[in-house]
């Protein structure tokens, strides 16, 4: 003998029922009328050959057979829902252009976008890491979404998170015996070299600018082989460094706001991305 089909809004009208224990409201609930839904359910009970409710003076009730099937049903829903938007999902498709700070681009965005891949695998997003500061400008032209570093309170863009700004050294380096001071940093227009300057300059702190680089990998090579102090961001901090502070002989740095740009008239798939970079990063944002 076949097994009766379990139509989906057969089930959705037995669920709504079975919450509200009414006929009426859930009929007010799904949008349909009373005798409608009382259709719905007479014929979810032929096809299952058991009643599933019973009246009572206080409204309708479940029988044993309902309060079985409950659980059922919201399974058997839930996983049409699964199913409908896995396969909705996997026919988005298109190229996002991100630009971000090489920093976020090595440590923070790859995760983010391994889960953006599990449900959108057609997607394909380009990314390019780099100094952040004209970037939103070329939003449309360039970018389909950025990335980019603010001084705190300031900057357009969606909020995301703050990031505070901290030097950075070897675990054995002597910050405070150095004199001038060696720094590793980045090229003009990075926030950090300004800070970091501006930061030394108030204090009166002699130093010198002893590496440049466009990349974390290499400031932090240096930084760690004890060449150099740097700046990084507390929350992205490299493992083999070890944050300085005021005890070290070095002055306090701000905060920075990271802040994501759109471009207009974004795709589907780039707004699907968007959303997706703003809660995920938004959801671990750091304290300042």
């Amino acid at each position: 003998m076949t097994a009766p089909d379990l139509d989906p809004d057969l089930l959705k009208a037995f669920l709504a029922v079975a919450e509200h224990r009414s006929f009426t409201l859930a009929a007010a609930a799904l949008n349909r009328t009373q005798s409608a839904v009382s259709v719905q359910i007479r014929r979810l009970e032929q096809r299952l050959g058991t009643r599933l409710f019973h009246r009572t003076r206080a409204g309708v009730a479940l029988t044993a057979a309902g309060e079985e099937l409950r659980g059922y049903a919201r399974r058997i829903l839930a996983l049409n829902t699964e199913a409908v938007g896995a396969l909705r999902a996997r026919k988005i498709d298109g190229v996002v252009r991100l630009g971000v700070m090489d920093d976020y681009g090595t440590i923070v965005i790859p995760p983010l976008l391994a889960s953006f891949a599990k449900s959108h695998p057609q997607v394909r997003v380009e990314i390019e890491t780099g100094l952040t500061a004209t970037m939103p400008a070329r939003l449309g032209e360039t970018y389909d979404l950025v990335i980019a570093m603010h001084p705190q309170g300031r900057g357009d863009g969606e909020l995301l998170r703050c990031e505070q700004a901290v030097w950075a050294a070897a675990a054995s380096y002597p910050a405070a015996a150095q004199d001038p001071l060696p720094v590793a940093l980045y090229p003009p227009g990075c926030l950090f070299r300004q800070w970091a300057a501006e930061a030394l300059d108030a204090a009166r702190r002699p130093w010198r600018l002893a590496f440049v680089s466009r990349t974390l990998a290499a400031v932090e090579a240096i930084a760690a082989q004890g060449l150099a102090v740097t700046v990084v961001k507390a929350g992205t901090l490299p493992a083999r460094l070890r944050p300085l502070s005021v005890r070290d002989g070095l002055p306090p740095l701000p905060a920075a706001d990271i802040r994501l740009h759109r471009a207009p008239n974004l795709s589907r798939a780039c707004a699907l991305l968007a959303d997706h970079l703003q809660w995920s990063i938004s959801e671990s944002a750091p304290i300042c």
